[in-house]
């Protein structure tokens, strides 16, 4: 998209569901009797297009800890990358990413200091960074992701198919 248009991104930290403790919890406490088999069937058959693999999750990790070690890798030059990986991490690997452990060896992957990260995660260094974000976000209304506000004045709400997420940019552009 920002080959189509002239689109500036700033990516702000947003937990979906901030009482989830620190331990994770298990999808059929938060979807009970939900079809999870059919849900990532047509999640596998949406990302198939962009080479986007979904394994099948069994709980939800807290974000938490994810979203301060990217504010960390923010102030390193290596928030894109970092971020690539923690999302391929969770939902292609199915690793816990409110694990510090796994925060650290991702971190070592795309070149950022684990023991530096550590430091900050155990610090609480970017705590207060995630909360404004969270607030910021709250401001603008966020309640699910992925959302995207264009312009300050326009949201988007969802994985919309490529399509129509293109669609609704240019009628933005438009007005």
């Amino acid at each position: 998209m920002k080959k189509e248009f002239p689109i500036e991104d700033t990516w702000l930290s947003f937990q979906l569901r901030p009482q989830t403790p620190p331990e994770g919890t298990p999808y059929a406490v938060l979807f009970p009797g939900a079809d999870m088999k059919e849900r990532y069937a047509g999640l596998n058959r949406a990302g198939a297009p962009y080479g986007i693999t979904f394994g099948e999750r069994t709980f939800l990790s807290s974000s938490r800890p994810a979203l301060e070690a990217s504010e960390y890798a923010r102030d390193h030059g290596k928030y894109h990358l970092f971020h690539d990986r923690v999302f391929r991490a969770y939902f292609t690997d199915l690793l816990d990413i409110g694990d510090a452990s796994i925060l650290l060896r991702l971190a070592e992957e795309v070149g950022l200091d684990p023991a530096e990260l550590n430091r900050s995660l155990e610090k609480g260094i970017h705590s207060a960074r995630v909360a404004e974000a969270m607030q910021e976000a709250s401001q603008y209304g966020v309640n699910a992701v992925p959302t995207f506000i264009i312009n300050e004045t326009h949201k988007l709400v969802g994985a919309l198919p490529l399509e129509s997420f293109r669609d609704r940019i240019k009628r933005i552009q438009a007005e």
